[in-house]
């Protein structure tokens, strides 16, 4: 309970800050849709032209935005080297706070830049987006690893401990018989990943997370006929059988973990070449931003 009750204030901050953003993206599209969809050419004599385009009242102060929220991202690398910050809050919720700001500064950006996206503004907007890209892909392995060596040893061994208490309990299980759980635990073998190239592990991970809740319905449907399962949706939602859903959610935490311990060192090597990508992406983005700054400072935007 106490638990619960400490992710509560992380829980409302992250969702204010999302709904903060959500807000004045919806504004900024509400003041600027006929802005933004006409021609580049005839933007001058719409009547938000001065306050929309990048150097304008508005634009100029998203832009301001963006650069303060841009920063601010450099926090949650900055937590891992100075011992202040490491005694504010927990590093996943450092991560969520560093994720949800890291999706905002693109749409901002975007808005400041009136889709304008040519020269160094436009290579560094795409830049952005490929940092965008790897963050989101960084957040899924982060998920799937331990955070040390002497953890990955532990969380393996528990792993392990947890998946053979699952099998049991599955097996004490009587709705489904054993072809149906070996079809909806199918996996590629320890040595098929081990061949595996690291582009193709990935993709076997996201795969198997993606086709897990239709691996669920595919089960469902063995059991529900007629109206259960039109309700369900063909057995993508839950149905109003207790037992049911208990033995599946058994099934479903069991395909998970198989998982994770077969792709437990992949996803290690596939987090670690995942740094060597993002961070200069992420301070070349840095340095092209402090570039247009300069550039439109001495070219007297403001």
């Amino acid at each position: 309970m106490s638990t619960a009750r400490n992710e509560l204030p992380h829980r409302l901050r992250a969702a204010l800050l999302m709904f903060g953003a959500m807000g004045l993206i919806l504004w900024l599209t509400a003041i600027g849709f006929d802005y933004y969809r006409l021609p580049l050419a005839e933007r001058p004599v719409h009547p938000r032209h001065w306050q929309l385009r990048p150097s304008g009242q508005i634009g100029l102060r998203v832009g301001m935005l963006s650069l303060g929220i841009f920063l601010c991202l450099f926090l949650y690398p900055l937590r891992k080297h100075w011992k202040p910050l490491q005694r504010i809050g927990k590093t996943r919720h450092w991560l969520d706070i560093h994720i949800i700001l890291g999706l905002a500064v693109p749409v901002l950006v975007t808005f400041h830049s009136s889709l304008k996206l040519q020269g160094l503004a436009g290579m560094a907007y795409w830049i952005m987006m490929a940092i965008v890209v790897s963050g989101i892909a960084g957040r899924y392995l982060y998920a799937q690893i331990p955070r040390s060596v002497t953890m990955a040893e532990v969380s393996l061994r528990e792993l392990q401990d947890t998946s053979q208490d699952l099998n049991r309990e599955i097996r004490s299980q009587e709705v489904f018989d054993g072809a149906d759980l070996r079809e909806a635990l199918q996996l590629p073998s320890a040595a098929q990943v081990d061949r595996m190239h690291l582009w193709q592990a990935i993709a076997w991970m996201s795969w198997l997370d993606v086709l897990r809740p239709f691996r669920m319905a595919r089960l469902r449907r063995r059991v529900l006929s007629g109206s259960e399962l039109m309700f369900s949706l063909g057995g993508l939602r839950s149905s109003n059988h207790p037992e049911l859903e208990a033995v599946l959610a058994i099934v479903r935490r069991q395909g998970w973990l198989t998982a994770k311990i077969l792709f437990l060192r992949r996803a290690g090597e596939i987090f670690h070449l995942w740094h060597v990508i993002h961070k200069p992406f992420s301070y070349s983005f840095a340095v092209l931003v402090f570039l247009h700054i300069g550039l439109a400072v001495l070219m007297g935007y403001f």
